[in-house]
């Protein structure tokens, strides 16, 4: 779960993510939308992979991504859990009630 947490930190990576929403993409194709050298992308979706959160499929030549929504629900469910043990949140007072 750590290594997932921090693979969600960084901003790039959570735009690849947010483009593989839409469906799967290959590695050229979500390159192309960074303004960044090709070794940087691949450094962030190796990233992604070890966490679980993309999937990589060998097509020929290229590598297609996927979202692997699986380590994302387990994520969801860790955090639901921590929110149901809290138990419900006293109502927060605005600046003029300090």
């Amino acid at each position: 779960m750590d290594r997932t947490f921090r693979a969600l930190a960084d901003p790039t990576r959570r735009r690849i993510l947010a483009f593989l929403r839409d469906g799967d993409l290959p590695a050229g194709a979500i390159a192309e939308r960074f303004d960044m050298a090709w070794p940087s992308v691949s450094h962030h979706l190796g990233i992604l992979k070890e966490a679980g959160l993309v999937l990589a499929v060998r097509e020929g030549q290229q590598i297609r991504y996927s979202l692997d929504t699986t380590v994302l629900e387990d994520v969801l469910a860790h955090l639901m859990e921590l929110s149901a043990r809290r138990g419900p949140r006293p109502k927060r007072r605005g600046k003029d009630h300090a």
